[in-house]
């Protein structure tokens, strides 16, 4: 075998081991718990929803409002490979991601911001916004302050 196919399948390799613990990590996130004084909810017992307006787009709606008197919510996305939410403005809420695993970015402001694991991002109310997923897809946590009105 010729050492640049051999660099070739090491790579492919690679690839493979870091989908499998990204795939692991958001798995442990699915599979969740909310921990609160007044007890204990798994996110297993919660199901994944279709978002309503963007195909390849799916919530788990972890918090809702009427868990919090419309003060919050927080919701697992899951966005498939090469999918995105496309540009929408929420006008009262301010909204937050935390990137859980996979990659791609977000336009904010105008301007595009990397999206991969550790990564934060505060998108402020009434700014138009977009996220698109990377090849591998994207998971994330979405938190919205007012809540969402329909989770």
């Amino acid at each position: 075998m010729s050492r640049q196919n051999s660099e070739t399948t090491n790579q492919e390799k690679g690839n493979i081991r870091n989908q499998a613990a990204f795939q692991s990590l958001f798995e442990s996130f699915d599979k969740g718990f909310l921990k609160l004084p007044s007890g204990t909810a798994s996110f297993s017992d919660i199901p994944w929803s279709k978002h309503p307006t963007f195909e390849g787009v799916e919530l788990k709606h972890i918090v809702t409002a009427n868990d919090t008197q419309g003060q919050f919510s927080y919701h697992l996305v899951r966005i498939a490979p090469d999918k995105s939410i496309e540009t929408h403005i929420h006008e009262t809420q301010l909204e937050t991601h935390e990137i859980i695993t996979g990659s791609g970015f977000c336009i904010n402001e105008g301007t595009q911001i990397s999206y991969e694991p550790g990564t934060i991002s505060i998108l402020p109310a009434g700014i138009p916004h977009e996220v698109t997923a990377g090849k591998e897809g994207l998971y994330l946590f979405a938190k919205f302050m007012p809540a969402m009105e329909n989770s």
